[in-house]
C-alpha cells in the first residue's frame, strides 16, 4: 500500500496516488518528499555521494552474507538513491532530466549493446556476447582517445588495479610478475600488490572480494580469541 499523507491546507489532495506501477509510485513518493521535507530540499548531488557509497557497501554486504529480505531492502535503498538524484536533476534550471529520461537512456543503451537479443547478431558464448558489447560501447564512446577514459579513480584501490590491468592489456602493458623477495619499500610493496592483482585477474578471481572475505575470516578469528559472539554465526 502506498503512503497517502494529506496536506494540512488541502486535506482532499493525496501526496501519492495509488499506482499499479510500483516504480512509478516510488518516484512519486520521492517527488513528494523533495517537495515537503526540509532536510531533503537542502540536499544536492554532491551531498548525496556519501550516502550512495554507504548504501552500495550495504548492498554488497547483503549480496555476500545477507538474507533474501536484507538483499531486497538494500536494493530498495540503492534504488532510492537513483530516484533521489533523478529528482534533483529534474529541477535543474539549465539542463533538467527526470527518472523517465534516465530509464529511456538505459533502455536504449542496453538494446544497442545486446544486438544478439534485439537484433540479428549471433552470440553463443559469453565471449561472443562481450565482443558485441565492446563493439557497441566503442561506437558510443568514439570521442574517447585513451582506454583509460571513463575509468573512475574513486574506485576502491584493488578494484581499480584490476580494472587498470584489464585496460593495460588492451594497450599492450602488463604488470611485472610477483617477486619471491619480500618488498623492501612502499614502492616495491605497491609492485607486489599489483602483481597479486594480476594473478587474480589471470585466474578470473575478484581481488576486492577475496580480501573482504579473508578480512571477515580474520574478524571471526579475533572474536574467537576474545570470546565475543560472531555476528556471522547468528
Amino acid at each position: 500500500m502506498a503512503p497517502s499523507t494529506t496536506d494540512g491546507d488541502r486535506p482532499h489532495d493525496r501526496v501519492v496516488p495509488t499506482d499499479p506501477d510500483a516504480l512509478r509510485e516510488a518516484a512519486l513518493v520521492m517527488h513528494a518528499v523533495r517537495d515537503r521535507c526540509v532536510w531533503t530540499q537542502q540536499i544536492d548531488h554532491h551531498a548525496l555521494v556519501p550516502y550512495l557509497v554507504e548504501e552500495s557497501a550495504e548492498l554488497i554486504d547483503a549480496v555476500e552474507e545477507g538474507s533474501r529480505d536484507e538483499l531486497r531492502e538494500e536494493l530498495g535503498d540503492l534504488l532510492w538513491q537513483v530516484l533521489f538524484h533523478a529528482e534533483i536533476a529534474s529541477r535543474d534550471p539549465d539542463d533538467p532530466f527526470d527518472i523517465d529520461d534516465v530509464a529511456r537512456g538505459l533502455t536504449d543503451k542496453m538494446v544497442r549493446r545486446h544486438p544478439h537479443v534485439f537484433g540479428d547478431a549471433v552470440a553463443n558464448t559469453p565471449e561472443e556476447v562481450l565482443v558485441h558489447w565492446n563493439v557497441a560501447k566503442a561506437a558510443e564512446k568514439s570521442a574517447r582517445t585513451s582506454v583509460l577514459d571513463g575509468v573512475s579513480e574513486r574506485m576502491p584501490s584493488l578494484a581499480l588495479a584490476q580494472k587498470l590491468l584489464s585496460k593495460g592489456a588492451q594497450a599492450g602493458v602488463a604488470a611485472r610478475p610477483a617477486s619471491a623477495v619480500p618488498p623492501a619499500s612502499e614502492a616495491e610493496l605497491g609492485d607486489a600488490f599489483l602483481a597479486l592483482v594480476a594473478t587474480a585477474r589471470a585466474n578470473g578471481w575478484d581481488a576486492e572480494r577475496a580480501l573482504r572475505e579473508r578480512l571477515r575470516g580474520l574478524q571471526s578469528e579475533i572474536r574467537a580469541a576474545e570470546g565475543t559472539p560472531d555476528p556471522l554465526e547468528r
